[in-house]
């Protein structure tokens, strides 16, 4: 993370490591935008997440989230903690560039995370599958005042 907060906010960077889902914003050329829940690895730098097996109306190629980044690279996601005991909420909204990797390995490495973190990729078969790297540029992290851990 290149944002000097976040240096300061070890519950952000892992609550990022932790979390089980993210919410993937990414917008056409036009800026129409486009939100959706993803699966994540985060190595504390870098953000991956996989173009996986689950059932999809397109393939890859033809996704709207690969399309708006191949059309225009800047992302946000937003990681965030509900509760009902409000003292206890916070996000994390990191900005950034993401690309498409297809091989290599970075690919490898990705999707290594990937499966360390989520078990049900384990059986699935994701070398052939592309992976959204996401580089970060900016973040910023927020949590309910008088919040502790």
């Amino acid at each position: 993370m290149r944002d000097e907060s976040m240096n300061e906010k070890s519950w952000a960077k892992e609550l990022l490591g932790q979390a089980r889902v993210g919410h993937l914003a990414t917008a056409t050329k036009e800026g129409r935008p486009h939100v959706i829940p993803i699966c994540y690895a985060f190595d504390g730098k870098t953000i991956y997440s996989s173009l996986d097996e689950k059932p999809k109306r397109a393939t890859p190629e033809n996704m709207r989230r690969v399309k708006n980044i191949t059309a225009n690279p800047r992302i946000a996601l937003v990681v965030d903690l509900y509760s009902e005991n409000w003292r206890e909420l916070r996000y994390v909204i990191v900005q950034g560039v993401a690309e498409i990797v297809r091989e290599g390995k970075e690919h490898e490495r990705a999707i290594r995370l990937l499966r360390q973190k989520y078990s049900q990729y384990l059986s699935m078969s994701l070398q052939e599958r592309p992976v959204i790297r996401i580089a970060p540029s900016k973040t910023i992290a927020w949590r309910a005042a008088g919040s502790t851990g």
